[in-house]
This record gives C-alpha cells, sequence and structure tokens, in this order.
C-alpha cells in the first residue's frame, strides 16, 4: 500500500508541479507556449498511449515487478530532465517519464487489487491511494514555486529520493504471480501511439499556424489513419492489448468518459491559470503556487470520503455530484473581470478541485470492483488512459484557443465553458452506472 501509493504520488507531483515553472522554463530556453505545450504534453502523450499495453503487461510480468521496472524508468528519466541544455532534450526526458509513469498507475492499482481482495477494504485502500495523488497535487504546485525561485531544474530532482524510497519499500513485498498467457500487441500499441501522437501534435501546432496548415492537416490524416488501424488491430487481432468486450462494458465505457472529462477539467485549467496568474496578473511562482494550494488541499481532504460516499449512497452519488461540482467551479471562473482580485480566482478553484476528488476514487473502485482481477490491470490501464488523454488533449486544445482569440482571458473563458458542457454531458451518462455486485 505504502509502495503504490508512493508511486502514484510522485508521478502526480510531476505532471503539476512542471506547471508552475513554465514560464521560467520558457524565458531560460527562450520558447512561447507552443513548446511549453510539448514540455506538458511529452509526459502525457507517452503516459497516455502505453497505459494501454502497460495494463497488459502489468498483468503478464506481475504488478510488483512491472511497478520496480516502472519506478526505476521514472526516477533516471527525472535525473535527465534536471540537466536537460535545452527545450528539445527536455521534452524528449519528458516522454521517457511519462513511459515510467504509465507503468506505474495500472501497476500500483493491480498490488492494491492483489493486496485488499474483500471489495470493501479494498475501496478504502483505492481512496488512500487517490489521497497519495491528492497530495501530490497539492503539493506540486507549492513545492514548484519554491524550488522554481532557485532553479526550475531543482522541481525534477526533488523525484529522485521518493522513487528511491518507493523502491525500498517495494523490496520489501512479496514477488507478484505472473500470467504468461496475457501477450503484447505490438500492432495495436504502435498504432495507439500514433494516432494519440499526431492528434496532439496537429492540435498543439493549429494553435500556432493554423487549423489549415498542411503540416496539421497531415498530423490530423495520420492520426485519424492509425485510429482505424488500432480499432481493426483490437476488433481482429489474434491477441489485442484492449478486449472489445471490455470497451462494451458498460461500467468500463462510462468510467472511462468521466476520467476523461474529470482530467480535461482539472488539468486544463491548472495549465491555463498557471500561464494567466503569472503572465496577466504578474504573480511570482511561489505567490503562483500558493494560489493552487486552498484547492489542491481540500481536494486531498475530499478523496477518503469518496468510498464511505459509495458504500453509504451507491457509487452514482459521488460520481454525479463530484461532476456537477468541477463543472460549477468552471463556469464561476468564467465570471469574474481581468481586473478581479486574485483571492477570488483562488476561491472559485476550490470546487474544481474538491469535484474531482470525490469522483475519481469512486468511479475507480466501482470500475475494479466489477472485473475479475485477472483483468483489474488492463481495465485500470484503460481508465487511467482515457484520463491522461483528457489532460493532454485539454492542454494541447485549451493552449491552441488561448492563442487564437484576441485576449488569453478570452481564451481561458472558452476553454473552461468547453470543459464544464463535457462534464454535463458525463454527468447524465453517470446515472447509467449500476451498483456493484456484493462479495
Amino acid at each position: 500500500m505504502a509502495a503504490a501509493l508512493l508511486g502514484f504520488f510522485v508521478i502526480t507531483l510531476d505532471a503539476l508541479i512542471v506547471n508552475v515553472a513554465l514560464p521560467e522554463i520558457g524565458r531560460d530556453f527562450d520558447s512561447g507556449i507552443t513548446g511549453l505545450q510539448w514540455v506538458v504534453d511529452g509526459y502525457t502523450l507517452l503516459f497516455a498511449a502505453l497505459l494501454l499495453s502497460a495494463g497488459s503487461v502489468t498483468d503478464r510480468i506481475g504488478a510488483r515487478q512491472a511497478f520496480g521496472a516502472g519506478l526505476i524508468v521514472f526516477t533516471a528519466a527525472s535525473a535527465a530532465c534536471g540537466f536537460a541544455p535545452n527545450l528539445g532534450v527536455l521534452v524528449i526526458a519528458r516522454l521517457v517519464q511519462g513511459a515510467g509513469a504509465a507503468v506505474i498507475v495500472p501497476a500500483s492499482l493491480a498490488l492494491i487489487r492483489e493486496a485488499f481482495p474483500d471489495s470493501a477494504r479494498r475501496a478504502r485502500a483505492i481512496s488512500l491511494w487517490a489521497m497519495g495523488g491528492s497530495v501530490g497535487a497539492a503539493a506540486g504546485p507549492v513545492l514548484g514555486g519554491v524550488l522554481s525561485e532557485i532553479s526550475w531544474r531543482t522541481i525534477f530532482f526533488v523525484n529522485l529520493p521518493v522513487g528511491l524510497l518507493a523502491l525500498f519499500l517495494l523490496t520489501r513485498t512479496t514477488r507478484s504471480p505472473r500470467r504468461a498467457d496475457t501477450p503484447f500487441d505490438w500492432t495495436g500499441q504502435i498504432a495507439a501511439v500514433a494516432a494519440m501522437g499526431g492528434l496532439t501534435y496537429a492540435a498543439i501546432e493549429a494553435g500556432a499556424v493554423g487549423l489549415t496548415a498542411p503540416r496539421v492537416l497531415v498530423a490530423l490524416l495520420g492520426a485519424v489513419a492509425a485510429g482505424a488501424v488500432f480499432l481493426i488491430a483490437q476488433a481482429r487481432g489474434r491477441h489485442p492489448m484492449v478486449p472489445l468486450q471490455l470497451l462494451r462494458e458498460r461500467t468500463m465505457a462510462i468510467s472511462a468518459s468521466i476520467g476523461f472529462a474529470l482530467n480535461v477539467g482539472f488539468y486544463g485549467m491548472i495549465f491555463l491559470l498557471s500561464l494567466y496568474l503569472q503572465q496577466e496578473h504578474g504573480l511570482s511562482p511561489l505567490a503562483t503556487g500558493l494560489a493552487f494550494l486552498p484547492m489542491t488541499l481540500l481536494t486531498a481532504f475530499v478523496s477518503p470520503t469518496a468510498a464511505w460516499c459509495a458504500r453509504t449512497f451507491g457509487p452514482r452519488m459521488p460520481v454525479i455530484t463530484g461532476q456537477l461540482v468541477m463543472a460549477t467551479g468552471l463556469v464561476l471562473l468564467c465570471v469574474p473581470r481581468a481586473s478581479a482580485p486574485t483571492w477570488l480566482t483562488v476561491m472559485l478553484m476550490i470546487p474544481v478541485g474538491t469535484g474531482g476528488g470525490l469522483a475519481i476514487p469512486a468511479v475507480t473502485s466501482q470500475l475494479l470492483d466489477r472485473v475479475p482481477a485477472e483483468r483489474a490491470g488492463t481495465a485500470s490501464g484503460v481508465l487511467n488512459t482515457a484520463r491522461q488523454v483528457g489532460g493532454a488533449l485539454a492542454v494541447a486544445v485549451f493552449g491552441a484557443l488561448a492563442t487564437q482569440h484576441a485576449t488569453f482571458l478570452h481564451g481561458l473563458r472558452t476553454s473552461l465553458l468547453t470543459a464544464a458542457c463535457l462534464l454535463l454531458l458525463t454527468t447524465a451518462a453517470g446515472l447509467l452506472l449500476r451498483p456493484a455486485p456484493q462479495q
């Protein structure tokens, strides 16, 4: 439990600690918003694309073994980020970080599934696991602000002691069983990387050169073609990494769509407000990190209550309520004028974080309760892939919207309202969630 929690903590910390440091990175490497989008999405891109097969790999080689390999890759890539001599090397190192993180997430959930066969205890364990991410989210912006005052490079070095501690704890656990009958789908994995990479590239570059630019259109066509190959591989391949019967399961489809929408709202807001508060309001990195602190701290306290709410009122209550709270917060953030005080923006961010903190553990627990143990890694990989794709596309699309509008504030409002509408759609879908069978 401790190793799984630390692993989720460090990858969530790394996702959010970078946002506050983006203006410093841009000044150091003389990069505009397009380059900064790649610093964020370089991580989330491979994170999302490799999560699909990472779940299958976890089932095949064992949760403990996969978790250890992912931690080693992530920790080594963190050191490479800190020593990066230019933006290109930084983005490449971030890609490798994302590959390690992709293995850590499903492996950590599979470790919990092995350690807690009882559904009630597992729900509490998942809430603690989610709280590890919430604590990472709470610490990320503030720690990023503090360390950026020294150097943005130090935000990556902080991952090293946490990663080493998690590896030490992992050595104290028993070896996980292997399932050699879980094959690796090379065609599907390559197609997934190509599809997500092409879509992300097109979204980011569209903000810089326009949607009709030749390279943007080529990237979009490539993403569509790769997506078609992926679907064909999953439908006709002998060993698909994402069995279509799993995707046809109502709980799986709804959980994935909800996870996607929640990350669009949360990570899209973090990316835009990190730039807005520093570039438009003139806040320092430290002050910007502190501005996120009330939201992230309350999120950390809300997450443990999700399991209790799910047991008491059923899984739909925390899932639906969380989405509605987040959507409300996103809409309210669009109301204040540019001259509004910073404290008002800080207060309006709180519903966004607390809504996600309530919904994510509940929807994760609901999903793992309804899948067999041998598919736990694959199912959690699909869920977290949907979440990371949501975060990556939010940064890419919202960044493009921010640059295309007359003012940054106008683009920010358009982006947040788009995220709120998406959450309302998935809230309606959440009404179809069924209670898990009693064990």
